[in-house]
């Protein structure tokens, strides 16, 4: 694969020697066109992943709140005050399910396309699919050793993953919830509607 133009040789193999053998070669990271090194490099990338944290924690929260709301209207349009228990069989309970679904994998897909967005912009991937591709493995913390990522940014993709456990487990905690409207309660004859 071909670098993009205006980040080409930002990311080169090192060529194989006895103190780096196979590593890529560090490049300085540019910042409003200045060249950064050492320290400067660990304090860009903490301050890139804060920024990415807070915007994705946000972004996850306005998400969840959004979810919840196209739920409760679903609710309202129906003609209830309050929520009731759905049988997980029926279409309206196929249909809240489909929803939950879909709503939650959407909102951590444009998470993981920020984050690849960002290493595509900053050329620590050769590509976008590359981008998208660690960007994926770095948010679910499956981690495969076959992505490639400029060393100068590696410890952005190792908080991509710290974050995305985080938000994942934020969802499970939020569809747990919501898909509790699909168990039957004791306090009505099936429990069902």
């Amino acid at each position: 694969p071909r670098l993009r133009p205006e980040v080409a040789g930002s990311f080169r193999p090192h060529p194989p020697g006895p103190d780096r053998p196979g590593q890529a070669r560090r490049s300085p990271v540019m910042i409003g066109g200045i060249e950064n090194s050492g320290a400067m490099d660990m304090t860009v990338e903490l301050l890139t992943a804060t920024v990415m944290v807070l915007t994705t924690v946000g972004l996850h929260a306005v998400g969840l709140l959004t979810l919840g709301r196209v739920l409760a209207a679903g609710d309202a349009k129906a003609g209830r005050g309050q929520a009731v228990r759905l049988n997980p069989l029926s279409p309206r309970g196929a249909a809240y399910t489909v929803t939950v679904v879909l709503g939650l994998f959407i909102l951590h897909g444009v998470e993981i396309w920020l984050y690849a967005a960002l290493f595509y912009l900053l050329g620590a991937v050769p590509d976008l699919r590359e981008a998208v591709y660690f960007s994926s493995i770095s948010y679910s913390s499956i981690g495969y050793g076959d992505a490639s990522i400029d060393p100068d940014w590696k410890l952005l993709g190792a908080i991509e993953g710290i974050n995305g456990a985080i938000l994942l487990g934020w969802t499970v905690a939020f569809f747990v919830a919501v898909m509790g409207r699909l168990l039957p309660t004791s306090e009505r004859g099936s429990g069902f509607e």
